[in-house]
């Protein structure tokens, strides 16, 4: 198995609330506060920072003021001239930015979790667009063998770093917890469990490869998304005409076939999946994606080997 040597983590970063209606990261991000100032500098070896992301929107108990700050971190959004127009989460992803990166430089922390809650039935969900970090794969490896009372999924999205939107993309490394199913603004005490112990899972992650062990390589299972579906939708109004069908429901990362339902119409009629190839679909009847015209997401299912890697103690 190949081995690779890596630089120390010199700094993390966990961050919740990019939107204000998603409530496990807004009550865990204070926890770890807690946490850190109970034990001091016994709490974790590596310099944690920990943010709320979108604190106007936290207030209000809605998911963005302006625009969706999980979309604002493209490289030319984050080098945009301010002006009194510029809407409120423009600007606080450039303050974020200047925390936590810049974006693309050696300066930007080494590894961000960013916290999210979903509507949809997605256990837990690591969400990245690292398709060849090897601490990616080591880090989502970790927690699917530490957790094991919910399911632990990778999913990687297929956008090039300039592209990539959302908060997670200004770290070296980053990925997104995304911890469901939970209503918009409220608290569930097993899913903000589950996160816990996916934020845990890292942290305990961070300390074995800072110590300067070898982490053995191997194999993880990802899904890979490739494209979006939206509702069955009225011409003239733009409303959708239909629902997800019951039998897809709650069947996050099932497989797809031609011919299964996937829509029921308010007259009774069953829309089938007419795609040849069987995919799997997430994400299904997320509330926040009914305005960004997304019934689910399809993906595929691949399985990806990583190298062994150990941190540079030298």
């Amino acid at each position: 198995m190949e081995m690779i040597r890596l630089p120390a983590l010199r700094r993390v970063a966990i961050c919740g609330g990019a939107h204000g209606n998603e409530m496990t990261g807004i009550y865990l991000v204070p926890e770890l506060e807690r946490q850190q100032k109970e034990k001091g500098d016994a709490a974790w070896s590596v310099p944690l920072t920990t943010v709320l992301s979108n604190p106007h929107a936290i207030k209000a108990c809605s998911r963005y003021i302006d625009k969706d700050l999980n979309r604002c971190f493209t490289s030319p959004i984050l080098s945009s001239p301010i002006s009194e127009d510029t809407p409120y989460e423009v600007q606080r992803a450039q303050e974020l930015n200047s925390l936590l990166g810049p974006k693309g430089s050696e300066d930007a922390v080494d590894i961000i979790i960013d916290l999210h809650n979903t509507t949809a039935n997605m256990g837990l969900s690591i969400i990245s667009y690292e398709w060849s970090n090897s601490v990616c794969f080591q880090i989502f490896k970790h927690l699917q063998d530490k957790i094991t009372n919910v399911p632990v999924r990778l999913v990687l999205i297929n956008v090039p770093p300039v592209e990539a939107f959302s908060l997670e993309s200004v770290a070296k490394c980053g990925v997104s917890l995304e911890v469901g199913p939970q209503p918009q603004g409220v608290v569930r005490a097993d899913i903000f469990n589950i996160m816990k112990q996916g934020v845990d899972a890292v942290l305990d992650w961070t300390e074995t490869f800072n110590s300067g062990k070898i982490i053995e390589g191997g194999e993880v299972e990802v899904y890979l998304i490739q494209k979006s579906m939206d509702y069955p939708r009225d011409p003239k109004t733009g409303k959708p005409t239909a629902a997800i069908h019951p039998q897809l429901q709650d069947q996050d990362f099932c497989l797809l076939q031609r011919g299964d339902p996937v829509f029921l119409t308010s007259s009774g009629e069953t829309l089938s999946y007419e795609e040849e190839e069987p995919l799997h679909p997430l994400s299904i009847n997320e509330a926040a994606y009914y305005e960004k015209g997304i019934a689910f997401h399809l993906a595929s299912k691949k399985t990806l080997s990583f190298p062994s890697i150990q941190a540079k103690t030298d």
